[in-house]
């Protein structure tokens, strides 16, 4: 292979571990004041 297309994968590579290796992402969870409430049910009309 030329020069040329080996360089191109060598910076493929590196931007390739470079990618995978940025896993410091911090997660968080959003906590809902509220509870969460019950869809009434429907039972009939007379009851």
């Amino acid at each position: 292979m030329s020069k040329s297309i080996k360089l191109l994968v060598a910076f493929g590579l590196v931007a390739g571990v470079a990618a995978c290796a940025s896993g410091n992402d911090e997660e968080f969870v959003v906590v809902d004041p509220e509870p969460i409430s019950v869809e009434p049910v429907y039972t009939g009309k007379y009851k």
